[in-house]
């Protein structure tokens, strides 16, 4: 099995479920994200899966493949610019989509912004748990 995890910038969303799905989903599958444009890996979400036990520090921000692409089992969009401008897929792979905020959008208190990511980062948690590969 080979997904591929797709958010705008590749900085949060996709990268929190990348670094789940490494963690929850059998070992042998592959496991990828990426972006419409690279921002780079924001530190928030490192920290919040760090809070979680999960190390996403040595992962980075990267431009769709789409060779990686074209050859998954299931891609996954987790925002609406990524789901309105991914390139065209195969017949043979699967989309969902999960349209979640951007945490890195969240404005307030350090307080505030930390608790949008957990959010996000548990909201995400929840749907790689209850992903349906099949």
């Amino acid at each position: 099995m080979q997904i591929y995890f797709l958010c705008t910038g590749n900085a949060c969303r996709s990268q929190i479920a990348e670094g789940f799905a490494k963690e929850l989903l059998p070992p042998d599958w592959l496991i990828a994200s990426a972006g419409i444009e690279t921002h780079g890996l924001n530190p928030n979400a490192v920290a919040v899966m760090a809070e979680d036990g999960i190390d996403i520090s040595a992962q980075r921000s990267k431009l769709i493949d789409l060779d990686y692409l074209n050859t998954s089992d299931l891609v996954v969009t987790l925002c609406g610019d990524a789901n309105d401008n991914c390139p065209i897929t195969p017949k043979h792979v699967r989309r969902i989509h999960w349209n979640l905020t951007d945490p890195a959008q969240a404005t307030g208190s350090d307080v505030e912004i930390h608790q949008a990511f957990v959010d996000t980062r548990d909201t995400i948690e929840s749907l790689v748990q209850n992903l349906n590969v099949k």
